[in-house]
């Protein structure tokens, strides 16, 4: 990957692409991506101080998210219908719900749905910059 970041639509949805490409041709665990920093001062000051990420590997997206983003994350899940939730965990020592969605599909439709992700469900203006912290 020679880019780590993108704050146009069609431009991140390229990076989300490039990023699962170099994560499956380098067999790696997972890979992860972070909304800017900057989006904590745009947040609702109910939200946790970390900026909004997503973890995709093996086939599966990962997500921690508040009990409305589970809502609005179950409303996008109808968009796309090959997507489903396995498994939600509760952990005793955190805010918070953490997601796990299989996501059997091209890196294309990924992309599509984890752009939708940082859009719908975490609710962040459609100029947000993202980058990939970790391949």
């Amino acid at each position: 990957m020679s880019r780590f970041d993108a704050a146009e639509p069609t431009e991140r949805r390229k990076l989300y692409v490039d990023a699962i490409t170099a994560h499956r041709e380098r067999g790696s665990a997972f890979l992860t991506l972070e909304a800017d920093s900057a989006v904590r001062e745009e947040r609702d000051e109910s939200e946790p101080l970390s900026a909004p990420w997503v973890q995709f590997g093996d086939g599966t997206i990962n997500i921690d998210c508040t009990d409305a983003e589970l809502e609005a994350l179950k409303a996008l899940l109808e968009a796309f219908p090959a997507f489903k939730i396995d498994d939600l965990t509760r952990p005793e020592d955190a805010d918070g719900i953490n997601v796990r969605v299989s996501a059997k599909a091209d890196p294309n439709r990924i992309a599509q749905f984890i752009d939708d992700i940082f859009l719908e469900v975490y609710g962040l203006p459609s100029t947000v910059r993202i980058w990939v912290v970790d391949v």
